[in-house]
């Protein structure tokens, strides 16, 4: 699916930081400078803070705490002064750990603490900013929170999750524009509105909707599919190639059958791991790309008005199926895929729409090098006749890609691409991209789960240290592996 128009800050905690959690707290840290290496961790206990209301606090320590990011200068006596806010607004201090800043003469620190609703927890953001730089409320754990980010953009944690956007589209299926060519066209409406009505009630773990496509669309899916893939042996990468045969034997892939999401969803979990999702229509950038991150593609299932089978104003099942869905099962590529969708979770608005652009330049519209030649990658061209053939004319301006410049390139959406960016390969792309977002303003890091289909945020000392042991043991069997050889 198109999106159409459209952190390092928790780093590896190094040996002189500090983290701080129990008992002997009042005496040391006003002399405490964090310039200097600090040989040892320090604790004290959380009631040694707050010396009143001790009945509150044992209720408080029931609820998860709530993570404070912030900065502070590196001068004596600056973490004094906002330890001193904290005890004075009598809130349950349970940890705190010192980062290494990116900004010179500044530290940062996160903090846990337990809060009994959102309200507490937004007037300790509002005191300490007059004594820290940038505090944010990376997560809450207060009973009465919506979500569990507070200070970021609400993300899914879970894949179950996703089932939130089911109906939180920017325009539904059965919406048409007045110069949309079915607009006029009262059948069509009601078939498109039936399609998304199947979409709205999908949810995670069900059945994907069966669609049972009219010898019209048929007829109009076999026009194209003749046409692309006569176009893909000389325009398109090789991977394309290599798999539109295994869409062909596994999937239903030829000119007289329109495939079922469900048996393309089902091959490309076995592929890489990735699967389809209905969708009703065009979700916002945010949504979209958040569920990359649980590999997961929206995938419309409606057809383009039969009248006009070379032209559509929005993705059709054509443009996911022949545009989209070969790619997926490229390993390189649906890695690649999924660390826009990693980058994007509780990203900055701002930090959304760059990374909506780099998707635009890429999955939709990427030219890829390969050996002396460039090809076309992106799903607008792999399901366009016409812009498939231009992109790879010297006409349109090609451009090294580079996340940095791609990432506020202006494009249009109703012409052909006067700019396209060339990759040097899948997996040079791949790790572009999780450099550049290292860069984005986002307080915490996150990794996702295969085996329990979850986002976890890496925002505390555990959480860190449990994933550590993961590379850890990932690392024998690799090297157990090699020794084999």
């Amino acid at each position: 699916m198109v999106i159409w128009g459209i952190s390092r800050l928790i780093s590896r905690r190094p040996p002189h930081s500090i983290l701080l959690s129990s008992q002997t707290f009042g005496s040391l840290l006003p002399q405490t400078r964090f310039s200097r290496p600090i040989g040892s961790t320090l604790r004290w206990n959380s009631n040694s803070i707050n010396s009143a209301g001790s009945a509150t606090n044992e209720a408080k320590i029931a609820q998860q705490p709530t993570t404070l990011w912030f900065s502070i200068s590196d001068k004596v006596g600056s973490l004094d002064d906002v330890l001193f806010e904290i005890r004075r607004l009598n809130v349950s201090l349970t940890s705190i750990e010192s980062r290494p800043s990116r900004n010179r003469g500044e530290y940062d620190f996160v903090v846990d603490f337990v809060a009994a609703d959102s309200r507490e927890v937004d007037n300790v953001v509002t005191k300490l900013k007059d004594c820290v730089k940038g505090v944010k409320v990376v997560s809450s754990g207060s009973k009465d929170s919506e979500t569990t980010t507070l200070g970021v953009p609400w993300f899914p944690r879970k894949i179950t999750d996703l089932d939130q956007f089911a109906d939180r589209v920017l325009s539904y299926g059965a919406e048409l524009d007045a110069d949309h060519p079915g607009f006029k066209d009262l059948k069509y409406r009601e078939r498109r509105a039936e399609i998304t009505r199947l979409a709205r009630e999908f949810r995670h773990g069900g059945k994907l909707p069966h669609i049972e496509y009219t010898p019209d669309e048929v007829k109009t899916w076999g026009v194209i599919f003749d046409g692309l893939t006569k176009l893909y042996p000389t325009h398109a990468v090789r991977e394309v190639q290599y798999v539109l045969p295994l869409l062909v034997q596994n999937c239903g892939y030829r000119n007289d059958n329109i495939p079922q999401l469900e048996d393309v969803s089902n091959f490309l979990k076995d592929c890489t791991g990735w699967t389809l999702r209905p969708v009703m229509g065009l979700l916002s950038s945010r949504d979209f790309l958040n569920s990359l991150a649980f590999r997961v593609f929206n995938s419309t299932q409606y057809m383009r008005h039969t009248s006009q089978p070379f032209y559509t104003p929005e993705p059709d099942v054509c443009h996911e199926l022949l545009g989209h869905v070969p790619l997926y099962a490229d390993p390189d590529f649906a890695d690649f895929s999924q660390e826009i969708g990693l980058a994007s979770l509780g990203a900055t608005d701002e930090d959304i729409n760059k990374l909506a652009t780099i998707y635009w330049f890429t999955v939709e519209f990427g030219l890829c090098r390969q050996g002396d030649e460039v090809k076309a990658f992106g799903a607008g061209l792999l399901s366009s006749f016409g812009e498939l053939e231009y992109c790879l004319t010297d006409k349109p301006e090609k451009r090294p890609f580079d996340p940095l410049k791609t990432a506020v390139q202006k494009y249009p959406i109703t012409e052909y691409q006067p700019v396209y960016y060339v990759a040097e390969s899948f997996s040079d792309m791949k790790e572009l991209v999780k450099d550049y977002s290292l860069s984005l303003e986002r307080p915490f890091a996150v990794r996702y789960s295969a085996l329990t289909q979850s986002i976890e945020v890496l925002n505390t000392k555990s959480k860190i240290v449990r994933f550590g042991k993961t590379i850890i043991g990932d690392l024998a069997k690799l090297i157990a592996a090699v020794e084999k050889y």
